[in-house]
């Protein structure tokens, strides 16, 4: 074993690979656990990824909604962090195959989240844009404004028209707020910011491939975000599939098609799975566990949060992949390792649903919580300010937020709207915005 400087230990030593919200969650719940936490990630930040949406579109600074992790742990004693990429999982020799060397374990916990699901459109895949990380935020943010610079320039009606059509695929949660708040910014900030452009140049289409807006919410959600939907001039297409983008053309099906340069993919997510794990441990891009978050056929090995797959009699598709999912799922293993180290019975994971909630804009939102209360309007704008600045992390994530958002709210909207130069030959977040062609 190389375990790339980090420091011995008579302890267990609990591996979590992931600092997202189910790992960070975890992590701090076994701060006086008598192990070793030793937290892996590819970013030195933890990301508060359902703000992602609004640095995309100019709304909030990147650094409001990211937070580093040595910060996080500095205080907490039995903790260390390692910035590397996981390769390869060697269950028998219960070590991790890293970009920084091979690390040991005695207990292994996959938190490793969810990435983009293209559902085999390997043309939506190469062209458009994401959104699940800052730096695909950013990237999304220089192409957006950069693209409606070039359509002040642009003489070809049918190119400038494709550089005013921003397309956004998927009808869910991500979907929903990302069109409007583009519909908010559309009405908001073009006139001023664009007087060579007119607000009604400015196509913004929501396509979803099934019958309704927020599908897994009420229907009173459901009919509300159509409304705000509409009040922003965003046009919506249910039923509808791109099957393929090429050219800055959306295919919606063999012949008929879209004309943007602005596609982003928002209609899905899938399980990130360590390589190494026997294939009957793993079903749809998720790792299959039981009730204890363990994974099938180990006794040393967990999964939670998005690439966990716990079936159970009321969701037998597996648990929804959402943050207050794998923050429960966290607590509950880090209440059963301890419980495991004193040979006793763990206990099972139980979901409390605290609601779900999608903001498309200034006092436009809609809230499901327990017990059949809905909320919407202003008053369901209101409770999604509170729930997102109550779980940033940091006071100074809090506070940067909540003064970005006071002068959106009282100002004439977004004012982050710099377009960055790429770096020849750099894979930065820069040269990133060149990808669609």
């Amino acid at each position: 074993m190389t375990d790339p400087n980090i420091p011995v230990s008579a302890q267990p030593r609990v591996v979590v690979v992931g600092c997202g919200f189910g790992g960070l969650r975890l992590a701090q719940k076994l701060a006086d656990a008598p192990v070793q936490v030793v937290l892996l990630d590819r970013n030195n930040y933890h990301t508060f990824q359902p703000l992602l949406y609004q640095v995309a579109t100019g709304a909030l600074e990147a650094e409001s909604i990211a937070h580093p992790v040595r910060e996080i742990f500095a205080k907490q004693r039995n903790s260390t962090y390692r910035l590397c990429e996981v390769q390869h999982l060697d269950h028998q020799r219960k070590a991790l195959k890293t970009s920084i060397g091979e690390i040991s374990y005695d207990y292994l916990v996959l938190a490793s989240g969810s990435t983009t699901n293209f559902f085999g459109n390997a043309s939506a895949a190469k062209n458009s844009m994401q959104n699940k990380s800052v730096p695909d935020a950013l990237a999304l943010r220089n192409l957006l404004f950069r693209n409606l610079e070039q359509a002040v320039l642009e003489t070809d009606p049918a190119r400038r028209q494709a550089l005013l059509t921003i397309v956004v695929v998927g009808g869910g949660p991500t979907g929903v707020e990302l069109s409007g708040t583009l519909g908010e910014m559309r009405q908001r900030v073009l006139p001023r910011a664009y007087p060579e452009l007119r607000v009604s140049d400015l196509k913004i289409i929501l396509v979803e491939a099934g019958p309704v807006l927020l599908g897994h919410m009420s229907k009173k959600s459901q009919a509300d975000a159509g409304q705000y939907m509409a009040g922003f001039g965003v046009e919506v297409r249910l039923n509808t599939s791109i099957k393929k983008l090429e050219d800055d053309k959306a295919y919606y099906s063999d012949t008929d098609f879209i004309p943007t340069a602005n596609l982003i993919w928002a209609a899905g997510v899938e399980g990130v799975v360590v390589p190494g794990l026997p294939a009957d441990a793993v079903g749809h891009h998720r790792i299959n566990v039981n009730a204890w978050n363990q994974v099938k056929g180990f006794d040393n090995i967990f999964a939670i949060g998005d690439v966990a797959s716990l079936v159970d009699k009321d969701h037998p598709k597996g648990y929804p992949m959402l943050a207050p999912v794998a923050q429960q799922q966290a607590e509950q293993l880090a209440h059963n390792l301890q419980r495991l180290l004193k040979h006793e019975q763990p206990s099972d994971f139980s979901y409390f649903d605290k609601g779900t909630m999608a903001i498309m804009g200034r006092n436009k939102a809609v809230a499901d919580l327990p017990k059949g209360i809905h909320f919407s309007g202003f008053l369901g704008w209101l409770t999604w300010l509170f729930v997102h600045v109550l779980t940033l992390i940091g006071f100074r994530n809090k506070a940067i937020a909540l003064i970005d958002w006071t002068f959106s709210y009282f100002g004439s909207g977004q004012a982050l709207r710099l377009v960055l130069r790429a770096v020849p030959g750099s894979d930065s977040v820069e040269a990133a915005t060149t990808k669609p062609k």
